[in-house]
């Protein structure tokens, strides 16, 4: 690991957004460099479905007009990239599902709507899980992203493609999503910030749904300021999404103070014990003793029911899934396999189009959800979400956040886990809590394992918490070094 160096690609969003407007460099400058490290590198990392890099050098040229007119806009002329679950006017976005193949969106979803406005230039779509269903990227019909640490290991999921191209320098920072912790088990993984949202804080119209319930828009930066730079943008209702809330959003910046005094952190019991690595645990109560230096006061916490979060969101996440997926018949747009008949297509089409993990999926969720199931799986599972929401919101009355590992280990082999599905499911034992109860969470670097693998520092909020978390994140970052170091790429 080195130290971060003086390339553009190495900046975070706010210094490149100082030395715009200082004028040291220009837009098209910036993403150019941006494009000549994808091109570089992104055929080891595949970090990237598609490069828009002819529409990324026009937004960073009118960019650069609005700025040397005397404009000036929160992003202007910083290069991002979209996770392609974003649906995007004229760019194809595929969902990382071979159904979804030459498929080019009318219309763009809103959070990438919003980062337009804003100025940002957008280089292109970035790989992820089919349907954002995995942990790993290894479930994408295009072929895994490879995490920059190590390219032998998975980057996680399902925003893996994200994670990697921004740990790369092949993005100055990404949009990603998160239904069971598809932003803050890649950010682990790949030592960069991942950042989820209360459920409702930023529209999930024009994301293509997975666990409609569970999803939510979020963010993969290399330093907890850029994140809030981009949830400013981001985040706010969207009278297009019914799910939206409709309350106001602060300037998160000015939530990043150096000092954590008279903050109350919870230490749960139940995120502490078998099953982690290590050098995982070690990392993550060295970052809470750092907490307490910077004046937070740690309070043991329990959090009831936790080992029922992981069966509670693999029943509501799959068949909201069965439901959601039913859209893709291959007859209104994607790949159709032009059988004779409607129904024969629909097999057809769905059996080529869907990839293994999206059918085991569809297939739990379609039982669970069936005639003499239903009770006992789905309404079951309704109800111990219910559960863990109320120990949620008993705990937050306590205390104004809650830290952990975000993952039980650091990032795992290829193939290594492809053989045993739950196996590759428990990697999201620790994050999924938070999208059942649709409270806010983020992943920052604390340290690395014996193989210089990234390990990742989660702190969750209650609902439209971020201001805590965020505080929370950026004091503990900025007394430590961990997040300027940079994979060896």
């Amino acid at each position: 690991m080195t130290l971060a160096a003086t390339h553009l690609y190495d900046l975070t969003i706010s210094e490149a957004l100082a030395g715009l407007r200082a004028g040291d460099f220009s837009a098209l400058e910036l993403t150019d460099a941006l494009l000549d490290r994808i091109s570089a590198l992104d055929g080891e990392l595949s970090a990237f479905l598609t490069v828009t890099a002819d529409r990324a050098r026009a937004s960073a040229a009118a960019a650069d007009q609005r700025r040397a007119a005397g404009e000036d806009a929160p992003l202007l002329g910083v290069p991002l990239a979209i996770k392609d679950v974003l649906v995007t006017e004229g760019i194809e976005t595929t969902a990382g599902s071979k159904i979804l193949k030459g498929f080019v969106p009318p219309y763009t979803a809103t959070a990438v709507g919003r980062l337009q406005a804003a100025g940002a230039a957008i280089l292109g779509k970035t790989n992820t899980d089919e349907f954002a269903m995995g942990s790993s990227t290894e479930n994408s019909g295009y072929g895994p992203s490879r995490n920059p640490w190590d390219r032998e290991r998975v980057p996680g999921g399902s925003s893996g493609g994200s994670a990697a191209a921004v740990a790369a320098g092949e993005a100055l920072g990404a949009l990603g999503t998160d239904t069971g912790g598809s932003v803050r088990q890649p950010a682990s993984f790949c030592g960069v910030v991942g950042l989820k949202p209360s459920y409702g804080r930023v529209s999930r119209y024009g994301l293509i749904a997975y666990g409609s319930s569970l999803d939510q828009v979020g963010s993969l930066t290399k330093d907890v300021r850029d994140a809030a730079l981009i949830l400013n943008v981001i985040a706010g209702h969207d009278a297009l999404d019914s799910t939206s809330l409709d309350a106001p959003v602060p300037d998160y910046t000015r939530a990043l103070t150096p000092d954590l005094k008279g903050l109350r952190v919870g230490m749960p019991a139940e995120y502490f014990g078998e099953g982690i690595q290590p050098e995982v645990e070690r990392a993550v109560r060295a970052a809470v003793d750092q907490l307490r230096r910077l004046g937070a006061e740690i309070v043991p916490i329990s959090l009831p029911n936790s080992d029922k979060a992981l069966p509670v969101y693999y029943l509501v996440a799959t068949a909201e899934a069965s439901a959601n997926l039913a859209r893709f018949d291959g007859i209104r747009f994607g790949y159709s396999a032009g059988a004779e008949s409607m129904f024969e297509n629909f097999r057809q089409t769905r059996g080529v189009g869907f990839g293994p993990e999206v059918k085991r999926r569809i297939m739990l969720g379609t039982y669970a959800l069936s005639a003499g199931y239903y009770d006992a799986y789905y309404l079951k599972a309704q109800q111990v979400r219910t559960l863990l929401k109320q120990a949620w919101e008993a705990a937050f009355r306590t205390v104004d956040v809650i830290v952990g590992p975000t993952t039980p280990t650091t990032a795992f082999r290829f193939g290594e886990k492809t053989d045993n599905p739950l196996e590759m499911y428990l990697a999201d034992i620790f994050t999924v809590s938070l999208n059942l109860v649709g409270m806010c969470g983020v992943s920052i670097p604390c340290g690395f394992d014996d193989l210089g693998l990234p390990i990742g520092l989660q702190i969750c909020g209650p609902s439209l918490g971020e201001e805590a978390i965020l505080r929370t994140a950026y004091a503990y970052e900025q007394s430590t070094e961990w997040h300027r170091q940079k994979p060896n790429v």
